[in-house]
Order: C-alpha cells, then structure tokens, then sequence
C-alpha cells in the first residue's frame, strides 16, 4: 500500500458509540451509495478492540447484504487503522473510485 487510508477523500463521515446503530449506519451508506460518490465514507469507532470489531463486523456484512438486494455493486475496498489515541476509523470506497482518484 503506498499511501495511508486516512488521504482518500471523504464523503461522509459517521460516528458510531456501539455496535447496535451499525446497521442504521451501513443502511444508509447503501441509500446514499457507493457509485453514486467521489471519495469514500468513514467510520469513526472506538479503540476498543473487541468492540471495534463487533462494529466492523457488523457494518460489512449489513452493508454486503444491502448492496445485494438493491442491485448495487458490492465491490467496496475498506482499511481499519488508528485515528487517533482513542479511536480507529474504517474508510470504505468503491475500488472503481479508489482508481478513479489514483490510489
């Protein structure tokens, strides 16, 4: 990987405190969809490390089950990394996109 997640342009951000409004989140990643934008979208979570991955867990597979039954492509690219002391941050982008841009 040459470059750091945290350079793809932005979207949306989204702020997520537990696992249980993970769905609401990637719900509405699928209404506003992926081809639809030119950056990607990012999830700020906690460090917590067994919960962060409840979170993404939980955002990947709601998110591959909503692009499937709207018809959308599920070719999402996504990275998981340290966003600052107390959070990690997921970005998720469309591979076309991430291409588009140069990445």
């Amino acid at each position: 990987m040459e470059f750091h997640p945290s350079q793809i342009p932005i979207s949306k951000t989204f702020e997520i405190d537990n696992e249980r409004m993970a769905p609401e989140i990637a719900a509405e990643m699928v209404k506003l969809g992926f081809s639809a934008q030119k950056g990607g979208f990012r999830v700020i979570m906690t460090k917590d490390k067994d919960m962060a991955k409840k979170i993404g867990f939980t955002i990947m597979n709601e998110l591959n089950l909503g692009l499937r039954r709207t018809k959308q492509e599920r070719d999402i690219r996504y990275w998981i990394y340290s966003h600052d002391n107390d959070h990690f941050a997921m970005v998720l982008i469309r591979s076309q996109v991430l291409t588009d841009l140069g990445f």
